[in-house]
């Protein structure tokens, strides 16, 4: 990429990638990672992702979990009413692991095309996870199952114990479940989600065969100095929680890698000001309106343009199992003009996520 008027196609790559010095364009993305939530805080969320991603897999962390195949239908139909007319767009919905979910009951869901994956919180990790699993070997039967039916692991990667503190809780959980996990069930496909570590990334790089990772735009951008950056910043506040610099720039070397193993994920996450801002704040990022334009600043930054078609777009279509999308996306290096909060039909503000020094890539319309 030396001129603007320069066209450059990756060798070997099978996508639709054509690049130049100001502008991108790349099949359409798809999220593997969001949430959504419920009511007023749907109906503005979803419009966001479905006008950026074509896909996303839907977390299942609702009061109460999605934990059957009516449930997550339910949950489907009120998304699909909150998708804007004339996009096409396409929630994957999750089951919520609990110690007591009915094995049968996951099977009966992939077989009819309802669940595309099952989230394991361990219990009280992060955002209505009190009903996660306490102890792996209260669902090794499920795992036996998911494993047969080819149904995917989705895992939140930490330990909960309090006398850990919670910048080493990824790499623990790593240690300490992870690797019984995989050695216990070798052919259980597992994604690691939000990955936030260097342990994290070298793990799923290490790795043969069924193990994938997603990383957030946030991630790649922030560390944990920032929350505390002229003051508490509460809505740099997530989980897991943003880690050193020297884990922000492995996560930034394995998603511009282009190896197939790692793939996108926003883990958007909205939550009203109020909640964010109290004396015991929410944790949670909200960047769907902001995603793909982080991600195109994260990959030009790294001198990688050229990998973000296999991130964004290939790589988790691949993993799951799906047909990669056909119609494309542009991204135009410009200023981009958007939301820096939302509110609901409720009256509730939601703050969006954006870099401090700003973005300089936009979505074309």
């Amino acid at each position: 990429m030396v001129a603007s008027s320069t066209r450059y196609r990756p060798e070997g790559n099978e996508g639709k990638s054509v690049i130049n010095i100001n502008a991108i364009t790349i099949r359409r993305p798809d999220d593997w990672h969001v949430h959504f939530r419920d009511g007023a805080m749907l109906q503005v969320a979803v419009p966001f992702t479905a006008r950026q991603f074509r896909r996303a897999i839907v977390m299942p962390n609702l009061i109460p979990p999605v934990t059957t195949v009516e449930m997550a239908c339910a949950y489907r139909d009120r998304i699909n009413m909150a998708v804007p007319d004339g996009i096409d767009f396409e929630p994957l919905m999750t089951a919520y692991l609990t110690d007591s979910i009915d094995a049968d009951e996951l099977a009966r869901g992939a077989e009819e095309g309802v669940f595309s994956a099952v989230k394991l919180y361990p219990a009280g990790a992060t955002t209505n996870s009190d009903s996660g699993v306490t102890n792996l070997k209260k669902v090794a039967g499920v795992l036996e199952c998911m494993q047969a039916v080819g149904l995917p692991l989705l895992i939140h990667g930490e330990v909960t114990d309090p006398e850990i503190d919670i910048f080493d809780r990824e790499a623990r959980f790593i240690e300490q479940k992870l690797i019984g996990l995989r050695a216990d069930f070798p052919e259980l496909k597992i994604v690691f989600e939000h990955a936030t570590t260097k342990d994290a990334v070298d793990y799923v790089l290490s790795q043969e065969g069924n193990v994938g990772c997603t990383i957030t735009a946030h991630h790649l951008v922030i560390n944990r100095t920032d929350i505390f950056k002229g003051g508490i910043r509460p809505h740099l506040y997530c989980l897991p929680i943003a880690k050193r610099e020297v884990h922000r720039q492995a996560l930034r070397a394995a998603a511009s890698s282009g190896d197939k193993r790692v793939f996108l994920g926003t883990d958007t996450a909205p939550h009203p000001v109020h909640e964010k801002e109290s004396d015991c704040g929410c944790a949670g990022i909200f960047s769907a309106p902001t995603a793909m334009e982080v991600y195109t600043q994260v990959f030009d930054e790294e001198g990688a343009l050229d990998k973000l078609e296999a991130f964004a777009s290939i790589n988790g279509p691949e993993f799951y199992g799906l047909s990669i999308n056909e119609e494309t996306v542009t991204l135009v290096r410009d200023v981009a003009e958007l939301p820096g909060r939302i509110e609901t039909a409720e009256g509730e503000t939601v703050i969006v996520f954006r870099p401090d020094a700003g973005l300089n890539w936009r979505t074309k319309t």
